[in-house]
């Protein structure tokens, strides 16, 4: 037989040469990083965004907000929420004081650190004036990339949906167009949640700012969940949405105004958080103290995606 393949032409050669001597510094380029990253102790982590694998038929829940302070009453609330079982943990924000690098450092990682790869984080106010060099970089670790400013992701027949309500929340911004598709379509079994209610019967009040927000959301969404307010409360669904606060985890307490009419429980005596069991068509929920009690709970049904 006649061996017919042609000779490799000089050019070609050269060009196999650079090609392969560019990925082998690629490669050891990256070697490089995550040898640094893993000597200077933190985790090398596959790049994932928000989003972890694949949910089961049902998950567990766990959210807070203004909870990453230095506190006795911060680490009891945060030893509630690591010591119980734990699919995915939304944080509502706010770490204080001021969302610096140097606070996610000290303050948030000491207390949620260990269950960083399962959170799903929105940015609070105290958080917005160093985004850039507080938020960002933190989170970007567990992404392995650009920070999203809004992202979704479906656990347990579920659309969670997180979005920043700290920026972003003009009605015609891209931010409430897109909070609106995700809104859209059958089936209302999605949970929202962000920093700052459009709603509520403590210290802070009413935000008329977050109410592109809110609009987005009401009648399409089964469940709201949000922080800003130290304390806990349960509103008076609207159009089907029921929202819950959960600011209460450990930098200080607001007083609630129980005559508020709006208002069907809440609670300023006690840090806690809030749990949620999900499944499709189902969401049960609990407030809980800091020491384990159940405060208030119910059921909300919704009709699937």
């Amino acid at each position: 037989m006649t061996d017919e393949r042609r000779p490799t032409s000089p050019g070609r050669r050269t060009l196999a040469i650079v090609s392969a001597l560019l990925v082998a510094g690629l490669l050891a380029t990256l070697a490089a990083v995550a040898l640094a990253r893993a000597s200077e102790g933190e985790p090398v982590r596959s790049a994932r965004g928000f989003s972890g694998p694949p949910s089961g038929s049902s998950a567990t829940i766990w959210a807070v907000g203004d909870a990453a302070a230095p506190t006795e009453a911060a680490e009891e609330v945060a030893r509630l929420v690591n010591a119980k079982p734990l699919d995915r943990f939304l944080y509502l924000g706010d770490v204080y004081e001021d969302g610096t690098r140097d606070e996610f450092d000290r303050h948030y990682a000491p207390l949620y650190g260990d269950i960083r790869d399962r959170t799903l984080p929105t940015p609070g106010n105290h958080d917005a004036e160093s985004f850039d060099e507080g938020y960002a970089p933190f989170w970007s670790q567990v992404s392995d990339g650009p920070v999203p400013a809004h992202y979704a992701e479906q656990v347990a027949g579920w659309k969670i949906v997180s979005v920043n309500s700290e920026d972003g929340v003009d009605a015609d911004g891209a931010q409430v167009r897109w909070l609106e598709g995700q809104m859209a379509g059958p089936g209302k079994c999605r949970l929202a949640f962000w920093h700052t209610p459009r709603y509520s019967a403590g210290k802070h009040g009413d935000s008329a700012n977050v109410e592109a927000l809110w609009s987005a959301v009401e009648g399409r969404a089964t469940l709201l969940v949000n922080a800003h307010d130290h304390n806990m409360q349960r509103m008076r669904p609207r159009e089907g949405t029921l929202a819950l606060i959960a600011g209460s985890g450990g930098n200080g307490l607001y007083p609630v105004r129980d005559d508020d009419p709006r208002l069907a429980w809440g609670d300023d005596r006690h840090y806690g958080a809030l749990r949620l069991r999900l499944e499709p068509g189902r969401a049960d929920w609990s407030f809980v103290s800091a020491a384990g009690d159940e405060l208030d709970s119910g059921t909300v049904r919704c009709d699937p995606e």
